[in-house]
């Protein structure tokens, strides 16, 4: 059964979150659905990549997120003289101890804003390889761990943009989720005139958060359970990636592990210590669509990896909430029909 400090913990996120989001979204006018994305992302302890045309926020969203919560934070202007050793550090020779000493690069920080990620060259991109899966960075045979919490927040344009390179697929599967930002409303885009004209709201944006809420409230959505038909559903999905006849390359298995952990992180906001299909449904698109590589007749056909994804949510069968097995779960929770079902 749920204990109740673990019920507090939950309750702590839900309001926890609630006042990061509010503080966030008093930046990025009229994106909810967005602020609620990298929300998750940062509870469900993964990297985001924020990928649109530029002039439309993708650096101020990073930025708001960052200055939202308590930590450090660093930034990292990616261009194509950018060197690896200026992101994970370098080893210096000290004179005076006759010995050499590690000079910490711009990756040791909780929350790591890439700008502009793809006009780096792939071997810099690539130095961020283990920092982002192994929260550790390796030199010269010595090992050092990042800070807690650690989260990569990149942002890039479309591939199509000039001066850009794209990013290997490795780097891709690294990042949790993908979000585009989009074009502002009419009425949200006036909102931006009068709350952006006069000054950046970013002067006046003070943290909500500590950062060693947020290590607790991720431990929290660990707590949070998911029933053997909703693991199964999310290896549906994903499975049915690597065998569709569009794409060249589908989702790997750590795409699996975090679209389930996403989907805690969601459950969790929802108040909710299960998941349920709609959680996995919600964020199938966000988690797999950067990570798949269509065919070459599937881009011809104008194609998309997201119409792709869009397609095998809805042809694949969704858990029945009537079997039993979904009943029982380890807590002895017995969550509500999933919407919709």
């Amino acid at each position: 059964m749920t204990t109740y400090d673990e019920r507090a913990s939950l309750a702590d996120l839900t309001t926890t979150a609630g006042r990061v989001h509010r503080s966030v979204e008093g930046v990025i006018e009229g994106k909810p659905e967005v602020v609620r994305l990298a929300l998750t992302v940062l509870l469900a302890e993964g990297h985001l990549l924020i990928e649109d045309v530029p002039g439309v926020g993708k650096t101020m969203l990073a930025k708001a997120l960052a200055r939202s919560i308590d930590c450090s934070v660093r930034r990292i202007q990616f261009t194509p003289d950018l060197l690896p050793s200026d992101i994970t550090g370098v080893s210096i020779y000290d004179q005076q101890r006759q010995d050499f000493e590690f000079k910490p690069g711009a990756i040791f920080a909780q929350i790591v804003i890439g700008d502009e990620i793809n006009r780096a060259s792939p071997k810099t991109q690539s130095a961020l390889l283990e920092s982002m899966e192994e929260r550790q960075v390796t030199m010269d045979g010595q090992t050092y761990h990042l800070p807690s919490p650690f989260m990569v927040v990149a942002t890039q344009n479309p591939v199509e943009m000039e001066g850009t390179y794209p990013l290997p697929e490795a780097q891709r599967d690294r990042f949790m989720a993908r979000v585009s930002i989009g074009y502002p409303s009419p009425a949200a885009e006036l909102r931006m005139l009068d709350v952006h004209g006069g000054a950046s709201p970013l002067d006046e944006l003070r943290p909500v958060a500590h950062a060693h809420e947020i290590v607790k409230l991720a431990e929290a959505v660990r707590t949070v359970h998911v029933a053997e038909p909703v693991r199964r559903y999310a290896v549906d999905l994903v499975a049915a990636t690597r065998s569709h006849p569009d794409l060249r390359l589908g989702a790997s298995p750590r795409a699996t592990l975090h679209l389930l952990r996403a989907a805690k992180a969601a459950a969790a906001m929802a108040g909710r210590e299960f998941a349920l299909p709609d959680d996995v449904q919600s964020l199938a698109v966000a988690v797999l669509a950067h990570r798949l590589l269509p065919t070459a007749q599937a881009q011809l056909n104008r194609r998309t990896a997201e119409q792709v994804v869009l397609e095998i949510v809805r042809r694949t069968p969704v858990p029945d909430p009537s079997a039993p097995q979904w009943r029982q779960g380890e807590r002895g929770q017995q969550p509500p029909h999933a919407r919709g079902l």
